[in-house]
């Protein structure tokens, strides 16, 4: 079916007026469903988006290989409180937040496994 003919069901037969409690309780009815899926669309999703990004920067540990938001790679080397000391070349270490990073690329115990393997 078309929605105008969905829409036309709905419309008081010829001649007559539409009961302004229908009218009303249409609304309601109409702005609740909107409600519910920007509550599934939009808020739901990112709240589990932001909830995956407080797990991640949670479980971040030293040795860890990160990506961070600005595109830089570097090895963990030191987690303190609210930041992060990181290794981005030799002899090259800076201090970020946790919130800085983007992802983690491999783990501590991939990352030394990883390097002994290239040895």
């Amino acid at each position: 079916m078309r929605v105008f003919e969905l829409l036309a069901m709905f419309s008081p037969p010829a001649g007559q007026e539409q009961d302004p409690r229908a009218a009303m309780l249409q609304m309601v009815v109409t702005f609740g469903i909107l409600g519910v899926m920007f509550y599934f669309l939009l808020i739901r999703p990112q709240q589990k988006q932001r909830k995956e990004q407080e797990a991640l920067i949670k479980n971040v540990k030293t040795g860890d290989k990160i990506v961070m938001n600005s595109g830089i790679y570097g090895i963990v080397s030191n987690v303190k409180d609210k930041t992060l000391m990181v290794k981005i070349a030799d002899n090259v270490k800076v201090e970020v937040l946790k919130s800085a990073v983007g992802s983690v690329v491999q783990k501590s115990a991939e990352t030394e496994i990883a390097a002994s393997s290239q040895k």
